[in-house]
């Protein structure tokens, strides 16, 4: 039976998926060897095997650990006793840090879906849907209270919020001028306004 925790506590699997994040993001997910992720994580290939079923598992994981965070927190938003408007843009700003906050997991999974198992990949998509359809019932919902504007489809809003969130790997620096927070609530308030009645 493999340790599940090494000397400082860290249980294996996180120190896989660190591991893997680390790797995946510096090289590409094609040209890491599941050897180095080991290696790097201080394990054998059977403490892998163990936890992970494969490679593909560990892609799939990296992406999955930060959608559960953002589907739990947009679900309390969602769920929250304030009117639309508040839930809406404290989702749209929660959404930017947590990717930002997870900006590796983010950039490898953007670079690297189409590496994962048809059925792996038909899971994830799911998952997504799951989290765009929530946060496009909000928009619906605000439309309908008529407090945002019925002028663009609630989907296309929706698309259009989650492209910029989608490219923040492509140009965020935590050395650039601005904070995760500040980036968040600019994007919020351009949502915001692009709904304005």
């Amino acid at each position: 039976m493999p340790r599940t925790t090494d000397g400082d506590g860290t249980p294996v699997p996180q120190r896989l998926l660190a591991a893997a994040t680390r790797l995946f993001a510096e090289r590409g997910y094609d040209r890491t060897s599941v050897q180095e992720i080991v290696e790097a994580a201080g394990v054998t290939k059977g403490a892998l095997y163990h936890y992970f079923g494969s490679k593909d598992d560990l892609l799939h994981e990296v992406y999955a650990r930060v959608l559960r965070i953002q589907q739990e927190r947009l679900d309390a938003f969602a769920g929250a006793d304030a009117p639309v408007q508040e839930r809406l843009r404290g989702a749209a700003a929660d959404v930017v840090v947590t990717t930002i906050d997870n900006l590796d997991d983010a950039m490898i999974f953007f670079r690297s879906m189409h590496h994962l198992s048809p059925e792996k990949n038909k899971q994830v998509r799911a998952e997504r849907r799951r989290y765009h359809e929530r946060f496009r019932a909000l928009v619906e919902e605000g439309q309908k209270a008529g407090v945002f504007s019925t002028a663009t489809p609630a989907d296309l809003v929706v698309d259009y919020h989650f492209g910029s969130v989608h490219h923040l790997s492509t140009w965020y620096s935590p050395d650039g001028p601005m904070s995760p927070q500040e980036v968040a609530d600019h994007l919020a308030d351009l949502l915001l306004r692009a709904l304005r009645p």
